[in-house]
């Protein structure tokens, strides 16, 4: 796990850890707002619409919608790696 992630996820109030299958989630009051695989060292995030576009606009590669109706809801794949 990112270390870096975890501090900055957990920082948020009310904020717990906790696995999501093969996964670990934040979540708020039992909502998910973001996962990461440390498999593939990627996040996922939840954003508005208008943040998804803006943040996507900056590098495609690194940061991008998830290809399905997920992501027309906002949810976003951020490429740790990169």
């Amino acid at each position: 796990m990112n270390n870096r992630l975890r501090e900055l996820a957990l920082s948020f109030p009310e904020t717990m850890e906790a696995p999501h299958f093969e996964k670990t989630s934040f979540r708020v009051k039992k909502k998910i707002f973001a996962t990461y695989d440390d498999k593939t060292k990627r996040v996922c995030i939840k954003l508005s619409e208008i943040d998804q576009d803006v943040f996507s606009s900056i590098d495609r590669k690194a940061i991008y919608p998830v290809a399905n109706k997920w992501g027309k809801q906002g949810w976003t794949w951020i490429e740790i790696k990169r």
